[in-house]
C-alpha cells in the first residue's frame, strides 16, 4: 500500500479505534457515524430532542459575533477591525457559506461527530484568506512522533495542524473527539424503543395483541377463518383498526401485550427528554419540556444556558482559532473572542440593565451604548460620566472645613 492510499476512504467515516467491536447495533452505528449521505441524514436527527440540543447549541454559537482583538502592553484589549481575519470572522470564512452556516455546521459536526474540521487557507505571506470547512468523515489524524498531522480526502500530503481547525468534543487523549452520542448509547437505545412501541401502538389503532380461547379442539380451516375475520376488523390497512369482533359460544379474548400505562410508556417518553438533555448540558426548558417549569426557571435558564453549555464551546472555538490563524509573530497580540452581549438582544430589561450599570460607573460611553443599539453617535458622547453623588469620608471632612474668604468665615 503506498504511503497515500490512507486518503483514499469513504466518505461516510469509519468507526474510531476506541469504538471497535459488535457492542454498537447496527441502528444505533449509522445512527453515530452516519451512511453514504454522511451524517446530515443520520437517524440521530429523527428524535425531537436530539435535533432540539444540536441545533439550539449550534443556532447559539452560530449567531455571536466573533471578534479578533489587539492586546497592549497592558493588557488592555481593543478591536481589531483593520485586520484582514475581521472580515473572515465575522462575514464570510468561504465562498460557499456565510459565518453563521459556517460556525453552525461546524459545531453540530462537534456534537454529532465528536470533531470539527476547518482548512485554512494561506496566502504567499501566511495570511489567513479563507477558512474551508471540512466534513469530518474526510479528515483523519495521525499522532506522529514529530507532531500532529491530519490527512484529507483529495490531498496528496499530509497538513500540519498550523493549516488545520480542530475543534473537539469530549476527548480522552486530547487528540481524537469522541461523539455525544456514543456516550448516550443506552439511552438512545431506550429512546428509539420506547418511540418504535409508541408508533406501533398508535399504527396499531390502539389495540392490544391477544389470544382468543376456545374450549374443546378446532380444526385448522376453523382457526384460519377466525384469524382472518379478526385480522380484517382491527388491521389498520383494512381501515378498520377500531372495528368490531363477535365472539361465538365459548370463545373469550385474552389481551397479552402491556398496556402503554402499565409499560410507563408516557413517562419513559419524558425521562428520555431530560436524559439526552443530560448528555448534551442543556436544560429540558430549552428543549421545550415546561412540565416542570416556572417563569422564574425559565429566567434562570437563559444564564446557565450561557455559562454551563455555551461558554465551554466558545472557549473552545476561541482558543483554537486564535493559535492556528494567526502567524506566530501575531499570536501574542490578537486574541479572538465572541460578544456574548449578543444575547441580550432580545430581553430588552436585562440589556437595559447591563448598559445602566456600566455607564454608572463610567466603564461604557453614551456613544458605546449608542453603537451596540445600532445607533448613530451624539456629539459630546465619547466622554464617560460617573455619579458624583458618593465620596470618600476624607474628602468629606476635608469639604467642611472653614474656609477664610475676603476676612469672612465660610463653610463648605
Amino acid at each position: 500500500m503506498g504511503l497515500f492510499n490512507i486518503f483514499k476512504r469513504d466518505r461516510g467515516g469509519s468507526r474510531p479505534a476506541h469504538c471497535q467491536g459488535n457492542d454498537v447495533p447496527g441502528w444505533l452505528s449509522s445512527m453515530i457515524y452516519g451512511g453514504g449521505t454522511g451524517w446530515v441524514n443520520s437517524r440521530a436527527m429523527l428524535l425531537s430532542t436530539v435535533y432540539r440540543c444540536v441545533d439550539v447549541i449550534s443556532d447559539s454559537v452560530a449567531q455571536l459575533p466573533l471578534e479578533p482583538y489587539r492586546v497592549d502592553d497592558n493588557g488592555y484589549r481593543r478591536k481589531h477591525v483593520s485586520h484582514p481575519t475581521w472580515y473572515l470572522l465575522n462575514k464570510e470564512p468561504e465562498s460557499r457559506m456565510s459565518r453563521f452556516t459556517f460556525l453552525k455546521a461546524l459545531v453540530a459536526s462537534v456534537l454529532l461527530k465528536g470533531n470539527g474540521y476547518a482548512l485554512i487557507e494561506r496566502d504567499g505571506q501566511g495570511n489567513a484568506v479563507a477558512l474551508r470547512y471540512l466534513q469530518s468523515g474526510d479528515v483523519t489524524v495521525h499522532d506522529l512522533p514529530e507532531g500532529i498531522y491530519y490527512g484529507v480526502n483529495g490531498f496528496d500530503r499530509f497538513l500540519e495542524a498550523s493549516e488545520m481547525i480542530h475543534v473537539l468534543n469530549f476527548t480522552y487523549d486530547g487528540i481524537n473527539g469522541i461523539p455525544t452520542l456514543e456516550h448516550a448509547r443506552q439511552t438512545l437505545e431506550l429512546s428509539n424503543d420506547s418511540e418504535a412501541h409508541a408508533r406501533g401502538f398508535f399504527k396499531g389503532g390502539g389495540n392490544m395483541s391477544g389470544i382468543i380461547c376456545v374450549e374443546g379442539v378446532m380444526k385448522e380451516s376453523q382457526m384460519k377463518s377466525i384469524r382472518e375475520s379478526w385480522e380484517k376488523n382491527f388491521n389498520p390497512r383494512t381501515g378498520s383498526p377500531n372495528g368490531i369482533a363477535v365472539l361465538q359460544g365459548n370463545m373469550k379474548y385474552q389481551p397479552i401485550s402491556v398496556n402503554p400505562a402499565d409499560a410507563q410508556l408516557l413517562d419513559t417518553r419524558k425521562f428520555n427528554v431530560v436524559d439526552i438533555c443530560r448528555f448534551f448540558s442543556v436544560s429540558p426548558v430549552k428543549a421545550f419540556d415546561l412540565s416542570n417549569s416556572s417563569y422564574s426557571t425559565v429566567e434562570a435558564t437563559q444564564l446557565a444556558f450561557l455559562t454551563d453549555t455555551l461558554a465551554p464551546q466558545l472557549e473552545k472555538i476561541e482558543l483554537e482559532f486564535g493559535r492556528k490563524i494567526y502567524k506566530p509573530s501575531e499570536r501574542r497580540r490578537i486574541e479572538v473572542k465572541f460578544d456574548t452581549s449578543v444575547l441580550l438582544r432580545a430581553d430588552k430589561s436585562s440589556q437595559a440593565a447591563y448598559y445602566n450599570a456600566l455607564f454608572q460607573i463610567g466603564a461604557i460611553t453614551p456613544n458605546e451604548i449608542r453603537r451596540g443599539l445600532d445607533m448613530e453617535p451624539v456629539e459630546g458622547g465619547d466622554n464617560a460620566f460617573c455619579q458624583v453623588n458618593v465620596q470618600t469620608l476624607k474628602q468629606a471632612v476635608e469639604n467642611r472645613k472653614p474656609k477664610t474668604e475676603s476676612g469672612k468665615l465660610t463653610t463648605s
